[in-house]
């Protein structure tokens, strides 16, 4: 199949990108390379070092002998290059990633905060309409979070992104309708993931466009099997308190020595998924467009869920590290319940990569190899939700 990866360059993106290419799609990669202009903005550098993107895909056909296109362009703005790339390519399948994936980013200042939605919600919208107006029968995936759902405090299996309700009608009787399961965003990133929904069912809905929506849980790891074969295509490594996501983010932290900073309680339950298994993941939504007809297909993309406060004990009794709880920044209750649903990638044949089975790891060693490029001062969270949790944060220290 013909596939467009849109933000193929990022932590998921790229990775996702040679995996598919591997698999025998013909991919082509739609990014401007903002990801790596934000490591500019923050002062700070992937723990790995990132190839330049023509180098990046020069290797991967030197390890493979497979080529990947590249376009760059901003999907958010440069919608008449976009229809023309869609025009042009007549993808069977468009994979978007091309979102500001860091709730702490998302909420660092009201800059941020809007462009964050304006980035977020346009890119979306101007796929969704660039699709209908190229008149293409492609199928869109859409990587969401489960963030979107927020974080139940109580034993509920949350769905795959519907539920059922009813009501009573003016008449005495009762109304049933499955309705998109109630938004909780818990940041602007996650509101941004939240609006996105309601754009995807509306053109299917309207316009009949194929949609899987895939609610991704944290993913924690750096290589899969495609990015370690040449050291040119290694992934990301995120470590900083905006875009180190929190396992990552320990995994480094007792690789060098340095408390692990574990938020609040540590009662938080987070949704967790591997890289490995989220390009596995995002492959088999690609392959598998027939069953995707009517309605938007949403899949809870997760191999488990595990209290912060457990993974914490976990990772600094494998290196002998050191806990610190510091103030959280986030507006969210200290402890919670979470569990969800994920039938539908198990029905396609997904068998989960967990955090017991010893992964862990390979990041360890990668964090102990490039742990000279590490900025111990952008470790922790800078980013607060308000001015109260700022004002909490600094009387503690």
């Amino acid at each position: 199949m013909k596939v467009l990866v849109l933000g193929g360059d990022g932590f998921c993106g790229w990775p996702s990108a040679v995996h598919l290419s591997r698999a025998g799609h013909e991919v082509t990669i739609v990014d401007n390379l903002v990801r790596r202009r934000t490591d500019d903005e923050l002062g700070v550098q992937s723990l790995t070092p990132i190839a330049p993107i023509a180098e990046r895909l020069a290797a991967w056909e030197e390890a493979t002998g497979l080529g990947i296109g590249y376009e760059d362009l901003d999907l958010a703005q440069d919608y008449d290059r976009l229809l023309a790339v869609l025009d042009g390519l007549r993808p069977d399948a468009v994979v978007h990633f091309a979102e500001q994936r860091s709730a702490p980013y998302s909420m660092e200042d009201s800059g941020h905060k809007r462009y964050t939605v304006d980035n977020n919600v346009n890119a979306t919208h101007n796929v969704l309409t660039g699709l209908v107006e190229a008149r293409l029968d492609a199928h869109l995936v859409h990587l969401g979070t489960t963030g979107v759902y927020g974080y139940e405090t109580s034993p509920v299996d949350l769905p795959e992104g519907y539920l059922e309700v009813t009501y009573p009608d003016r008449c005495g009787g009762t109304v049933t309708r499955e309705i998109l399961y109630p938004t909780k965003p818990g940041s602007v990133y996650h509101l941004t993931k939240s609006m996105d929904q309601l754009l995807l069912q509306y053109y299917a809905e309207n316009d009949n466009l194929r949609v899987t929506d895939l609610h991704q849980g944290i993913v924690w790891g750096t290589q899969t099997d495609d990015t370690r074969l040449d050291d040119r295509l290694v992934n990301r490594f995120d470590y900083d308190g905006d875009f180190g996501t929190v396992l990552n983010r320990f995994l480094m932290q007792a690789a060098i020595g340095y408390p692990l900073t574990v938020h609040g309680t540590g009662g938080q339950t987070r949704a967790f998924i591997n890289i490995a298994d989220s390009v596995r993941c995002v492959r088999l939504a690609v392959e598998s467009a027939d069953q995707v007809k009517g309605r938007v297909r949403i899949m809870n993309q997760l191999a488990e869920t595990l209290r912060v406060e457990d993974l914490a004990r976990l990772v600094a009794g494998m290196l002998d590290g050191s806990i610190d709880h510091v103030s959280n920044p986030r507006v969210e209750a200290a402890a919670n319940e979470l569990a969800l649903r994920n039938s539908n990638l198990r029905a396609l044949g997904f068998q989960p990569i967990l955090v017991s089975e010893g992964l862990m790891q390979e990041s360890i060693e990668i964090a102990t190899r490039y742990a000279d490029r590490c900025d111990r001062s952008k470790i922790r969270a800078e980013s607060f939700w308000t001015r109260d949790r700022r004002a909490a944060a600094e009387e503690g220290q």
